[in-house]
């Protein structure tokens, strides 16, 4: 008798581009951010059969369109894919897949490529991407073969979303994608995440029994709200004082008692000498990085105070400073194990939490800076005017201080922003955090010298019809390094002074919302003005270069320092020089043009 044999079904052939456009639909990818390339024209004429299911973005910068990306994936904690070309158009994104890389955002980055017939013969734009993209990313990868496109990507989501989080880059041989293969999409594998040693979360409660002074550091990415629920019961339920990483501050409620402030670049000095006097260190999430750690001084590397690191991958624990206790887990199960734990009873370092809290209000009482706008209360009255669902991105530079200083977010707030240091990355990442999110208000920080190395990405709001509002923190200066230069070199001004455009002329070229901001009392009706414009907006704030950062000014950094003859006898820092307004004035933040 004949056995019954199952047919299996008839596969349409399809050019590499299409399958690749539905292995990224299979795999839950609902965002491309891309450049577009002649190497993967093909991929585009797949992702155009695609359009209503997969959303594609078309920036003007691959930088800009792989830190959108990067934003996407900090906001949802599932990973976006961003498209670029060969050789320029990878070395460009390459900066965002640093930031993802060092943020453990998920990602994927696709790359353009040359034939693979001419590998090695240095054709045009030729890069080996694997040798490249190496020390940068957690898996690279090249597909010369149509039929393994499934495969691949199937891969690359799990190795981008697994263990610790990171980007993935693949490269696409040119011929490939124009190939007609038959071969079925791969459906996406649902992995269960790493849970925590029940003995471990056992031998924390009794570490954490035994302390006096315990501090929380909570870092890490892909957070979810259950999870974020659930470390706040734990947290609080045993009256743990809390403190964030470098630009990790909304991952806990600024406005709960137990915060008590972020841990990086610019950390109230007061809090750094609290945290050497703790006698135990809860790490959820953190790496306890050169940031956080203050250059790698805050703790002692052989462990002399007991650290309890939680992190999803193992090879993390302990990398620099060798921890009491390493658990390795989810971040969001670790969590809700701990949630579950019994409180300990009246814990004794009740008047320790409320000790570092005090230090937290302290340095939020805004002083009375020098100069017509005072940027502290600035950033007092934004966070009265900012949704309960706001997102606020931040770029590199000194001008971030005044947010993580004076700003408290809230529960389901979010701020993002690059822990790698990227300049340039909150621009884009606003924008792309606004396509994400099209009904949340979203808020980008950036200084002038950050705005004006991706600024051009506004012109993606407009295209995709949607409407950040952009604070460009204007000084005429790369802040931070003038910083460097005055603390080493006092008065030696060299290579760090800057000449900008009026910003709010910018904008309003594009047909935006343009404000320009000189004194305290224009900023709120500034901000109201943008918001109800529903336009894109950028609010050009005219800050006194002389305040470097929240607390010190370049005339107290060259305080008892002898100038050199050739340096000018005024002590105070040179006034910036701003392009003239035009139009109605500036000087109290009235709407220009």
């Amino acid at each position: 008798m004949a056995l019954d044999r199952t047919r299996k079904p008839t596969i349409a052939p399809r050019h590499g581009g299409k399958v690749l456009a539905d292995a990224l639909v299979a795999q839950g990818i609902d965002h491309v951010f891309e450049v577009p390339g002649e190497s993967f024209l093909d991929t585009l004429d797949g992702l155009y059969d695609a359009h209503q299911k997969l959303k594609l973005v078309t920036c003007r910068f691959e930088a800009g369109a792989v830190n959108m990306a990067e934003a996407y994936g900090k906001l949802t904690g599932r990973p976006a894919a961003a498209m670029v070309t060969r050789g320029p158009g990878a070395c460009h994104g390459s900066i965002g897949v640093h930031v993802a890389f060092q943020d453990s955002t998920p990602m994927l980055l696709f790359v353009g490529q040359i034939p693979h017939e001419d590998t090695g013969r240095d054709a045009f734009q030729e890069v080996d991407y694997r040798q490249m993209f190496a020390p940068l990313a957690k898996w690279v990868t090249q597909i010369d073969h149509a039929k393994r496109i499934p495969e691949v990507v199937a891969h690359a989501v799990d190795v981008a979303t697994s263990g610790r989080p990171g980007p993935v880059v693949i490269a696409l041989s040119e011929e490939m994608q124009k190939d007609m293969v038959s071969v079925p999409d791969l459906p996406r594998a649902p992995v269960s995440m790493a849970f925590p040693d029940p003995a471990a979360i056992k031998n924390m409660r009794e570490m954490l029994a035994k302390a006096r002074k315990p501090v929380a550091i909570v870092g890490g990415s892909c957070w979810s709200q259950a999870g974020r629920e659930a470390l706040h019961a734990f947290l609080t339920g045993n009256n743990i004082p809390v403190a964030t990483g470098f630009r990790r501050q909304a991952h806990f409620d600024g406005t709960d008692s137990h915060f008590v402030g972020d841990i990086g670049v610019g950390s109230d000095p007061g809090l750094i000498g609290k945290i050497k006097e703790a006698d135990l260190i809860l790490a959820i999430g953190s790496r306890l990085g050169d940031a956080v750690t203050q250059g790698y001084t805050l703790l002692d590397m052989a462990g002399a105070v007991p650290i309890i690191q939680v992190l999803p991958d193992g090879a993390e624990i302990g990398r620099v400073f060798r921890p009491a206790l390493g658990i390795v887990s989810d971040l969001n199960a670790f969590a809700l194990a701990a949630a579950e734990l019994d409180r300990i009873k009246k814990p004794i370092w009740q008047a320790w939490t409320k000790d570092l809290r005090s230090l937290r209000e302290a340095q939020r009482a805004v002083p009375n800076y020098e100069g017509t706008l005072n940027l502290g209360t600035a950033m007092r009255e934004l966070e009265t005017m900012l949704t309960p669902d706001a997102i606020v991105t931040t770029d590199a530079g000194n001008f971030a201080g005044w947010a993580t200083r004076f700003l408290n977010f809230k529960d389901g707030q979010r701020y993002i922003g690059p822990t790698n240091g990227a300049m340039g990355y909150s621009v884009p990442a606003a924008i792309g955090a606004k396509i994400t999110y099209p009904d949340r208000m979203v808020v980008a920080m950036v200084g002038d010298g950050g705005f004006m190395m991706t600024g051009q990405e506004i012109a993606t709001a407009f295209h995709h019809g949607v409407a950040p509002i952009i604070l460009v923190f204007n000084n005429q200066m790369y802040g931070t390094i003038r910083m460097h230069q005055e603390r080493s070199y006092p008065w030696r001004v060299s290579g760090t002074a800057l000449t900008n455009p009026d910003f709010a002329k910018f904008i309003e070229a594009f047909g935006g919302h343009g404000e320009v901001v000189t004194d305290t009392a224009g900023f709120s009706p500034a901000f109201r003005r943008a918001v109800d414009s529903g336009k894109p907006a950028i609010i050009e704030l005219r800050i006194n270069p002389n305040q470097i950062t929240t607390r010190m000014t370049i005339d107290d950094m060259r305080a008892g320092k002898t100038p050199p003859k050739a340096a000018a006898k005024p002590k105070r820092a040179p006034a910036a020089v701003h392009p003239k307004p035009a139009r109605a004035s500036g000087a109290t933040g009235k709407k220009r043009g």
